[in-house]
């Protein structure tokens, strides 16, 4: 259990947060662009640490590790379905495409896009209304991992007897209440800015507590031991049709996670996982603190280094401590099997707590740890509150409310929003059944309903706003309801979003057709300054009638690939970090090969080559 010097270790974090807080509240008071985007001031890299920050949750560790402890080398192509390798759609030219237009956030950029018609203001009211609903989501999902994690820890019922009426079931939720107070507190004193220097500190810490990690596991590993309990495949990335993953003896209940969770004709998940996962990137961030870190970049240059940053600097960390983790889960198992059974049933997001409060961590490590997956909760929930606050203050309130409201009362407003926002979030996660259901349904449902309507957008000029609401609508709407339709509600969602993404692709195409193509000044303004490839000839050609020396934007063959390039090259920094804990160094040298190569063809062909 927590001694006293993990304790002070924690408490003195929470202060660090809280003093953050109070810092920074003057330069975020400013103006409504200080609180939300940091003024535009923050420099590529520390943005860049951030966003790993806020990427490096820990509802998704402990969904990564439970992962990785099951599946093995296998596992590294599951968080596809987010998709992780978004960002490299980012890197090499969405966010340098999205950051020039200047705007404060999504819902805006479609004023830019289709200008103010009827539509734009329906279009404007429907990416509000999903950037709201992802956001919740997203806030919910921390909410209950956190929650989960550190009831192991902390006995509320033991240390406050008073609150013995609560239910067990509803622990994890009072626990995630209370530390998301410490979240709510510095995002809403000190905005943006005071969001990434908070991250900052919380990276350096997740890196010591990853490192710490990563050697323990590799301390207590027999490489001969360790791999005849594991199943045959588990160490190789590699798979045919099926997963062909068979748990013997002792983790033979493994086996009932594997047939629950529907990865088994892995050759079809992987397909759909890949297609979902590039026409999710190809439409762009969706509204959440990802979109705001990349237009609180300085330039549109800062903007694509600043996600190609994360990569580099989230992957491996990341992975060392998810690798160290599920090594010791797996060697420990006899140990820990009590605490990660519920209901006779192994829960796998249970497994990252169990082997923190194993007697192998020792004191003080323990409450560095700790400090550091609660800074990686917290991480993540400012920046999803950050964003929420963004679309209801500036798109909603600003927008239609009260169009001259000043710096006092801007900020007051993010204050009330943002105490909202958290109260519906957490209603949200009490709902919510576990950490999975909420993933699943954001990346598997939600995502998909955003896809059609996003990437035409950026591609086609004819693409209307009202094309844009009915593609969104259409794909909300299935999004909303399959999950309650019987036989459907039984598969994975990833499995029903092409019927979500048929229906959005109808109503992207009916509505572009039942109304005239948006102002022609609009779409000019757009293409000369966003500069995007795709269908834009007629457009092209004004622009170039009015201005001979334009430069038509012709990298569309060099930028995918570059993306196929990244994917292999990101990929390759998830395999390495658990290649090198699990001490398969043959497999960590072509790893790093990969990478290697990688890098050199994308600083040829992409950092050469990059502009504002």
């Amino acid at each position: 259990m927590l001694t006293t010097i993990d304790y002070a270790i924690i408490g003195v974090y929470l202060s660090l947060l809280i003093f953050i807080g109070f810092y920074l509240k003057r330069r975020a008071s400013k103006n409504l662009e200080s609180y939300l985007l940091g003024g535009k001031t923050i420099p590529w890299y520390m943005l860049g640490l951030s966003n790993a920050s806020g990427m490096f949750d820990i509802s998704g560790t402990v969904w990564l590790v439970a992962i990785t402890v099951i599946y093995g080398l296998k596992s590294i192509y599951i968080p596809w379905l987010w998709p992780v390798f978004n960002q490299i759609f980012l890197m090499i030219y969405l966010s340098a495409w999205l950051r020039r237009s200047g705007v404060t956030t999504g819902a805006e950029w479609i004023a830019f896009r289709f200008g103010k018609d009827k539509g734009a203001v329906t279009s404007h009211w429907i990416i509000v209304i999903f950037a709201i609903l992802v956001c919740l989501s997203m806030l919910a999902y921390g909410f209950i991992g956190m929650g989960k994690f550190i009831q192991v820890f902390l006995p509320l019922k033991t240390m406050f007897p008073a609150l013995s009426f609560v239910s067990d079931a509803y622990v994890p939720h009072v626990w995630g209440i209370a530390f998301t107070l410490f979240a709510v507190f510095y995002a809403l004193m000190g905005g943006m800015m005071s969001i990434v220097w908070a991250d900052v500190a919380q990276y350096a810490i997740m890196t010591l507590a990853a490192l710490a990690i990563a050697v323990i596991a590799m301390v207590h590993l027999d490489v001969i031991e360790f791999s005849k309990i594991l199943p045959e495949g588990w160490y190789s990335p590699g798979f045919g049709t099926q997963l062909d993953l068979n748990w013997t003896g002792k983790f033979a209940e493994f086996n009932t996670k594997v047939q629950s969770d529907g990865y088994q004709l892995f050759s079809l998940f992987f397909g759909m996982v890949l297609m979902k996962g590039i026409l999710s990137s190809i439409a762009g961030p969706a509204p959440t603190y990802d979109m705001q870190k990349i237009l609180s970049t300085k330039s549109p240059r800062e903007a694509s280094l600043m996600s190609g940053f994360v990569s580099v600097i989230l992957m491996p960390v990341r992975y060392l401590m998810i690798a160290g983790i599920a090594v010791i889960g797996i060697i420990i198992y006899d140990q820990i099997q009590g605490q990660i059974t519920v209901n006779g049933l192994v829960d796998f997001e249970l497994v990252l707590p169990a082997v923190i409060a194993h007697p192998w961590i020792p004191a003080g490590l323990m409450g560095l740890i700790l400090a550091g997956l609660l800074a990686a909760f917290m991480s993540t929930f400012a920046g999803t509150l950050n964003a929420a606050q963004a679309y209801i203050v500036n798109d909603i309130y600003i927008k239609y409310l009260n169009p001259g409201a000043s710096a006092k009362q801007s900020n007051k407003a993010n204050v009330i929003v943002g105490l909202v926002v958290v109260v519906i979030s957490i209603l949200f996660g009490v709902l919510a059944e576990n950490v999975n259901s909420v993933l699943q349904w954001v990346t598997g449902a939600l995502y998909g309903s955003y896809i059609a309507a996003n990437i035409l957008k950026w591609h086609w000029w004819r693409f209307n706003s009202k094309g844009f609401a009915w593609g969104m609508v259409g794909g909300l709407i299935p999004a909303l309801i399959l999950p309650y339709v019987p036989v459907i509600n039984t598969v994975l969602p990833l499995y029903y979003f092409p019927i979500i993404l048929v229906f959005s692709v109808i109503g992207c195409i009916w509505g572009t057709y039942s109304a005239p193509a948006t102002d022609t000044e609009v779409l000019k303004k757009f293409y000369s300054k966003t500069r995007p490839w795709g269908s834009w000839k007629p457009i092209h050609d004004m622009v170039i009638a009015e201005n001979p020396e334009f430069k038509q934007n012709t990298a569309f063959g060099r930028d995918m690939l570059n993306v196929a390039v990244g994917i292999i090259w990101q990929t390759a920094l998830v395999a390495a970090p658990i290649y090198l804990v699990v001490k398969q160094f043959r497999g960590l040298a072509i790893a790093a090969i990969i990478v290697g190569i990688g890098t050199v063809i994308l600083k040829k062909n992409w950092y050469d080559k990059l502009e504002d």
